[in-house]
């Protein structure tokens, strides 16, 4: 009986499965991403970026309907295309799902790629998007058991210029762009900002949860 037990030469090697690459911020992450895709009770999702698929496996585990779509055919999408032109007809999701994707594009891109997500979505899109700070603090404290802790983040932002490291072309809160020129682009892409917020465990995520205006 043969092995089905691959070696180490046999094993696909990917950051994306590297727990560099998984810290328990991202972890955390993960989390928040799936918590706001179930609140919207979606019927279909399209996830734009697949990484390790974490996210789209769990949802689709619990029985939600999920297409994943990335212009890297190695990961092995549903469906291969660049997010500034996707083979969708209009309107075809009820939730879009685009985590920490929009950042490698040019700047020059980003209303575009927003703009295709506006029109791919039927209703609603969770964004996030890498937020840079100089710093950030954070405290937590439990006295009581079965009442949950006390948490606090204390988050100082730097308009400092970053390097670019062949990943990220920009990032919110560096110098040039603030969160305010972001939120102002999403907006004037059609969409209405419901939430905008970066969970206590990870403040290097921003998200921006966002419903669907007509142009």
């Amino acid at each position: 009986m043969k092995s089905k037990i691959k070696s180490k030469s046999q094993v696909v090697k990917s950051h994306y499965f590297d727990l560099k690459y998984d810290t328990k911020q991202r972890w955390n992450s993960y989390w928040y991403q799936i918590k706001e895709v179930l609140d919207l009770q979606p019927e279909h999702i399209l996830e734009i970026g697949v990484g390790n698929k974490t996210v789209s496996d769990y949802l689709r585990k619990i029985g939600q309907k999920v297409t994943t779509c990335d212009f890297d055919k190695s990961l092995k999408p549903d469906v291969v295309a660049n997010v500034l032109n996707l083979p969708f007809k209009s309107n075809s999701f009820d939730a879009i799902l685009c985590a920490e994707v929009l950042e490698h594009l040019p700047f020059k891109d980003f209303t575009k790629a927003l703009k295709e997500i506006h029109r791919v979505t039927k209703s609603n899109v969770v964004l996030t998007l890498p937020h840079l700070s100089l710093t950030h603090v954070y405290f937590g404290i439990k006295l009581i058991p079965f009442i949950p802790k006390k948490e606090v983040l204390l988050k100082i932002n730097c308009q400092m210029k970053r390097s670019f490291d062949q990943e990220h072309r920009w990032e919110i809160g560096e110098k040039g762009y603030p969160l305010s020129k972001i939120i102002e682009k999403i907006q004037k892409s059609g969409f209405k900002l419901l939430k905008n917020y970066y969970p206590l465990e990870n403040p290097r995520h921003q998200f921006l949860i966002l419903s669907k205006n007509s142009l």
